[in-house]
Order: C-alpha cells, then sequence, then structure tokens
C-alpha cells in the first residue's frame, strides 16, 4: 500500500500544483501522510516539527542569506534535527506513552520549506486536501 500510496501522491500533487498553484509540502508527502492517516498522533506531531523547522529557519533568515538552493537545504537539515530530537525525547516517555513520533526524517522538511515559500495556512490546507484526496481513493481501491 505504501508504494500505491506515495505514487497516488505524486499524480495528484502534481495536478494540484498545476491547478491550484500551491504545493503540499512537496510531492511525496501526502503519499506518506496518507499512508499514516490511522495515527493522527504521527500526522499531528509530524505538522508540529515542520511548523517548529519553519519558525527556525525563519529566525535564522533574519541573521544570514538564505535563498534558493541553500534555503532549501537549509529547512531540510533543521526539519531532521528537530524531528531527530522529537524522536529522541520520546524515547525517554513512559511506556504505554501514545505513538507520536514523526513521519520520516525527510517529511517536516518538506512541509517547512513549502510554508517558507507558500505560508503556513497555504502549505496545511493544501497537505490536508491531497492527503485527504489520496486516501479517499486508497479507501475506495481497496
Amino acid at each position: 500500500m505504501i508504494a500505491q500510496a506515495i505514487g497516488l501522491g505524486l499524480v495528484i500533487s502534481f495536478f494540484f500544483i498545476e491547478t491550484v498553484g500551491l504545493s503540499a509540502g512537496g510531492l511525496i508527502v501526502p503519499g506518506y501522510l496518507a499512508v499514516y492517516w490511522s495515527s493522527p498522533f504521527r500526522i499531528f506531531a509530524t505538522l508540529i516539527v515542520a511548523l517548529a523547522s519553519y519558525l527556525i529557519i525563519r529566525l535564522l533568515s533574519s541573521h544570514i542569506i538564505l535563498f534558493s538552493r541553500r534555503r532549501f537545504l537549509a529547512t531540510i537539515l533543521v526539519g531532521f534535527i528537530v524531528g531527530w530530537l522529537f524522536d529522541l525525547a520520546l524515547l525517554r516517555a513512559p511506556a504505554g506513552f501514545v505513538d507520536v513520533r514523526t513521519i520520516g526524517f525527510i517529511i517536516p522538511g518538506l512541509i517547512a520549506n513549502d510554508m517558507v515559500k507558500q505560508g503556513v495556512i497555504n502549505t496545511l490546507l493544501s497537505v490536508a486536501a491531497v492527503t485527504a484526496i489520496v486516501r479517499l481513493i486508497l479507501f475506495a481501491v481497496s
């Protein structure tokens, strides 16, 4: 199901970008989020890490020049580090704690990169819309 979700996410994300003009956190993000649809805490944790990464990049960009490839790399790297620290902090959580790990290490950075480019609200709405469409199609097909 992962391959189908990612492939479907690629196609739907492409058409969404072409018709609406907004990216849903990158081409692969909606597919991965659709796979974890039944784990809302993991999706929420991923979005929180993406938002934290976005805020860090905004802070960094007021002190250093970040644009184009440099900004993309910095956003992915910050997303990776924040996600890793977030997951590391959860290792110390008591047994039976709700699973709130992030989804992947790159996904939060990809979402944060789109937040920088097109705004937080536009990105979150785009991610929600495309992920829901991918999940509905996967549900209808299975």
